[in-house]
Formats: C-alpha cells, sequence, structure tokens
C-alpha cells in the first residue's frame, strides 16, 4: 500500500501536509497555508481544517489497527468545529483517540496556530476498521 504522506499525485500530498509525528496513541503534523489554502474572502478554507483532521485521525488509527492485526481504518464521519479565522502561517495538528473498539474507533483532532498556539479548529473523526485493502 502506498504511503499516502508522500509526496505525489494523491489528495495528501497534494494538500501540503506533513506527518511529524504518528504512533496509535499520537498523530500530529503540520501544514503551511499558502493562497491555495484560502476561500475567496482570504481566509483558510474550512476543507483544509477537515483534511488536516481526517488526515492524522486516519494515521493513527489505521496504526493502532495494525497493531490490532487489522488492514487499517478508514474515516466514516467528520464533524469540524471552526473556533477562530486564519489566513497565513503554520497549522498545527494532533488527533488523539477517545475511544478505540472492535470495528470503529472516535478520534479528537486539534488544530492551532503555531505563531500563538491559539485553537482555531477542534474535530471528531469517526474511523471504520477494515479488515481488507479492498473496497
Amino acid at each position: 500500500m502506498k504511503n499516502p504522506f508522500e509526496d505525489g499525485p494523491n489528495y495528501v500530498g497534494l494538500s501540503g501536509i506533513e506527518l511529524t509525528d504518528a504512533s496509535s496513541e499520537l498523530a500530529a503534523g503540520r501544514i503551511e497555508i499558502t493562497e491555495h489554502h484560502q476561500q475567496p474572502y482570504g481566509v483558510v478554507h474550512g476543507g483544509v481544517y477537515c483534511t488536516l483532521a481526517e488526515t492524522l485521525a486516519s494515521a493513527g488509527g489505521a496504526l493502532w489497527a495494525m497493531e490490532q492485526g487489522l488492514a487499517g481504518a478508514v474515516g466514516i464521519s467528520n464533524k469540524t468545529d471552526f473556533l477562530r479565522a486564519t489566513t497565513d502561517g503554520v497549522l498545527i495538528g494532533e488527533a488523539t483517540p477517545i475511544y478505540r473498539g472492535r470495528t470503529q474507533q472516535l478520534w479528537q483532532v486539534n488544530i492551532t496556530r503555531e505563531d500563538d498556539g491559539k485553537l482555531v479548529a477542534q474535530s471528531q473523526v469517526r474511523l471504520q476498521n477494515v479488515n481488507s485493502t479492498e473496497f
């Protein structure tokens, strides 16, 4: 299976997300905001926060699932609250598990601005544990 964090023509690679830490207990990453991440009003598009949250939760969740002998985990729900507008700089995301069960997991993701440490978005991402990489 291809590493989703490699640069290349996949969604995560094109988004600019950089994975900085990954374990079954914590997945962290960063994204440097460019004009490509902004919506027409000049602030970060909400989809950027959702993408960062699901990417990090999925990374940590997949590692945990593989430790359980499964193939991985995929996102099935993403609820993201946008708390503060951001226009530029670097966003930092940290995903931690809330619940991990036989068929599903729930992860919380906090997204902060690197320059002032303020929380800008918070997500809950539900994952489905999968037994096979064939869909």
